[in-house]
């Protein structure tokens, strides 16, 4: 372990009062045990997603979770997990931290902790070049006719209910994503975020974004269990330290996330 993350964790030992003495602190189970047991989806592109040759995890918040195992002297080992599940798996303490791109909203913090933001993204449609016409504005979405598709347990699903609740939806359940009904005609329209889809778009030449006007301005952020103090402590910390050095920027700039530092 490097000289300044072992100050680190004495800082946030001794900031953390009793809770440090408490041998439940994920920040000394995964010091003790040398892994870093991650939770990632793999089918978020660029964030999380699985190489097809390599069938290993790539993205963003792969490299991200891979630096922070590195800085803390230890293996990282990734879980997989859903959108579905991904909150219950961080209660049940089957990983360490989410790491895959996730958002800000309130119904997940009503059950687990966020990390200080190290970026932010917003919404945008997906639809179907040959009745990309159809949208020119968030309103024409929120129709009767119009069937919008999203994935269960995604910050979309909480969007849609709540800003389109005229449009019909069609619930997906992973490891089936949204934009798979999408291209195969089922639904007329996706929510996806700012950093997939463009990724989407380019790559199945099908697909449009039909209008620019980004909504739902959310920070992103890592996912760890909301009462351990020491390991919530510890991570902002780290997130502090990397954002100071231009770590993020660089591995925005590497995954073509613009404007996120």
């Amino acid at each position: 372990m490097t000289k300044w993350l072992s100050m680190l964790v004495l800082a946030v030992s001794v900031a953390g009062g009793s809770a440090a003495a408490d041998d439940r602190s994920i920040l000394h189970q995964v010091l003790d045990r040398g892994t870093l047991k991650v939770g990632t989806t793999g089918d978020f592109n660029p964030m999380s997603f699985k190489d097809p040759e390599t069938k290993e995890y790539r993205g963003h918040q792969i490299d991200a979770a891979k630096q922070l195992a590195a800085d803390m002297g230890v293996e990282v080992e990734f879980v997989p997990t859903d959108w579905k599940t991904l909150i219950n798996g961080v209660v049940a303490g089957k990983y360490d931290v989410v790491m895959t791109g996730t958002s800000m909203t309130v119904s997940r913090a009503k059950a687990a902790g966020y990390t200080i933001p190290w970026g932010r993204t917003g919404y945008l449609p997906l639809t179907r070049k040959e009745i990309a016409d159809r949208f020119s504005t968030w309103e024409d979405l929120d129709q009767p006719d119009v069937t919008i598709g999203y994935n269960l347990g995604t910050s979309f699903a909480d969007f849609v209910k709540l800003r389109l609740p005229n449009a019909a939806v069609r619930e997906v359940e992973s490891p089936a994503r949204d934009w798979q009904d999408l291209l195969a005609g089922r639904v007329d329209i996706t929510i996806s975020s700012i950093l997939e889809a463009g990724k989407l778009s380019s790559t199945h030449e099908t697909l449009v974004i039909p209008f620019q006007q980004v909504a739902n301005s959310l920070p992103l952020s890592f996912i760890a269990p909301q009462d351990d103090h020491v390991w919530m402590g510890f991570l902002n910390n780290w997130m502090r330290i990397k954002h100071e050095s231009g770590y993020f920027k660089s591995l925005n700039e590497k995954w073509g996330i613009q404007g996120q530092d």
